[in-house]
């Protein structure tokens, strides 16, 4: 088992992951995988990882800039994906542990997460790393004609 730099090697496995998130209703608003372009311009090329066990990816994590704005440069949000089954086996305390290592290194000073309250695996996680929970927004977004709620999640580096 490891934790490696995500590389576009490593997006079609990936994929597979994200559209078992999608699948669930609980991981995130879209409806459908981006394509690699779409997706690696949107985020850092730092902070984003993969973790394999036996040439399988079981888990990854990346972080996106909030603004373009200089003064919030040190401002990302997080996304964390873990195979469904492979969950509660520690992978998503792994691959936090790492993310926020490497994003104190790169220069983030604040990891911000959205995420539906529903999805009471991930929020465990974020408490579990030192996130505190900063707001709730109420009926921010329809999915599937059902207007969903999120709540957010802040972590300030030490």
């Amino acid at each position: 088992m490891k934790i490696l730099p995500f590389t576009e090697e490593h997006w079609k496995q990936v994929t597979k992951i994200y559209e078992e998130g999608i699948q669930t209703g609980n991981a995130t608003f879209r409806t459908q995988v981006p394509d690699w372009e779409t997706w690696n311009s949107n985020c850092h090329k730092h902070s984003r990882f993969v973790f394999i066990s036996k040439e399988e990816v079981l888990g990854w994590y990346a972080l996106t800039p909030v603004s373009a704005r200089f003064e919030y440069r040190g401002v990302a949000e997080v996304s964390v994906y873990i195979k469904p089954s492979v969950i509660g086996k520690g992978i998503g305390s792994l691959l936090m542990n790492n993310l926020i290592q490497s994003s104190e290194v790169n220069g983030i000073w604040t990891l911000y997460s959205s995420m539906f309250p529903e999805n009471i695996g991930s929020v465990r996680l974020h408490e579990k790393f030192g996130f505190r929970k900063v707001g709730f927004r109420e009926r921010i977004a329809e999915q599937n004609g059902v207007w969903r709620d999120t709540v957010i999640y802040e972590r300030r580096s030490k």
